[in-house]
C-alpha cells in the first residue's frame, strides 16, 4: 500500500488548507490578542499606566505573583516525585495515580473550587474547627493557593513522566552499580536529562497559575485588595463597565501568553532535533 506525501496534493488543495488554518488562527487567536491592546491603549499611554498602579490592581498583581510562587514550587516538587516513581518503578496503584494525575483536566475548575468550599468553608466539614483555631482559608490566600495547586499540578508531571519512560533506567542503574546513592543518582544523572522538560512544564504550569480564574473565583470572595488575582480583578472592572482599565490589567495576562509561547516555540526548536533522533535532552 503506498501512502501520499502531502506535498503530491494539488496546489489548490494545499492552499485551502493553509488559508483555512491560517483564518482559524487570525480569528480565534491573533484578532482577539490585537483587540486586547487596541482597547488598553485607546485612550493613551497615562491612562493605561494609572490603571495599571491603582491600589487594586497593584495588589492583584501582588497577590498573582503570591500565588504562582508558592504554587509553582510545590508542583515541582510533586511533578518530580510522581514522575520518577511512575517512569522508573512498577508498583500497586501506578495507574491510579496516573489517573489522579489527570484529574484536574477533567474536572471543572469551579467544581474544584467548590469541593474546598465544602470542606474548609465555615459550614464545611472541617469548618467548625478551622474557626475555632483561627484558621482562614476560604475567601484568604491559603484558599487561593490550594485552588491554584490543584488545577495546575499535571502539568510538570505530564512532561516528565513520558521522557523519563522514554529514557528507560539504564543510566540511573549503572550510576548505583558504581556506588552512587539514591539522591546522587537523581541530582547526578536523572536531573540533567530532564531539565529542559522540567523548565517547559514549569513554565506552563505558571503561565495557568497566574491565569487561572474558575477555581480561585469560587475560593476568593473577591475581596478588592485582599483576595482579588489579576483575571478576577478584570472581571470586576469589566463589570463596572471600567473597559480601557480591564484590557489593561488583561494585557499583561496577555504579555505572559506571548512570553511563554515564545519560550515555548524556542525550547521546541532547540531540542526537537534530539527528539527525532531519539537523544536525552
Amino acid at each position: 500500500m503506498t501512502h501520499r506525501s502531502p506535498i503530491s496534493e494539488p496546489f489548490l488543495i494545499r492552499a485551502l488548507l493553509m488559508a483555512l488554518g491560517l483564518g482559524f488562527m487570525a480569528i480565534l487567536v491573533v484578532l482577539p490578542m490585537v483587540s486586547v491592546f487596541a482597547e488598553a491603549f485607546r485612550k493613551g499611554w497615562q491612562t493605561y499606566h494609572e490603571a495599571l498602579t491603582t491600589p487594586q490592581a497593584l495588589s492583584a498583581i501582588r497577590l498573582t505573583l503570591l500565588v504562582a510562587a508558592i504554587a509553582v514550587p510545590l508542583n515541582v516538587i510533586f511533578g518530580l516525585a510522581a514522575s520518577w516513581s511512575i517512569a522508573k518503578f512498577d508498583f500497586v496503584g501506578r495507574q491510579m495515580l496516573l489517573t489522579f494525575i489527570d484529574l484536574p483536566f477533567s474536572v471543572s475548575p469551579v467544581i474544584s473550587g467548590l469541593i474546598y468550599i465544602l470542606l474548609f468553608g465555615a459550614n464545611g466539614w472541617f469548618g467548625e474547627w478551622l474557626s475555632d483555631h483561627n484558621i482562614e482559608i476560604i475567601f484568604a490566600v491559603p484558599g487561593l493557593v490550594i485552588a491554584t495547586i490543584f488545577v495546575t499540578f499535571p502539568f510538570v508531571a505530564r512532561e516528565l513522566i513520558p521522557l523519563m519512560e522514554e529514557q528507560g533506567t539504564e543510566e540511573e542503574e549503572a550510576a548505583i552499580m558504581l556506588g552512587a546513592g539514591g539522591w546522587r543518582t537523581f541530582y547526578s544523572v536523572t536531573l540533567p536529562n530532564i531539565k529542559w522538560g522540567l523548565f517547559y512544564g514549569v513554565l506552563l504550569c505558571n503561565a495557568r497559575a497566574m491565569g487561572e480564574f474558575g477555581a480561585v473565583s469560587v475560593v476568593s470572595g473577591h475581596i478588592r485588595g485582599q483576595t482579588n488575582t489579576i483575571p478576577l480583578h478584570v472581571e470586576i472592572l469589566y463589570d463596572e463597565y471600567n473597559f480601557v482599565a480591564a484590557f489593561a490589567v488583561a494585557s499583561l495576562l496577555t504579555i505572559l501568553a506571548l512570553v511563554t509561547l515564545l519560550l515555548k516555540t524556542l525550547i521546541e526548536f532547540k531540542f526537537a532535533p534530539e527528539i527525532k533522533a531519539g537523544k536525552k535532552i
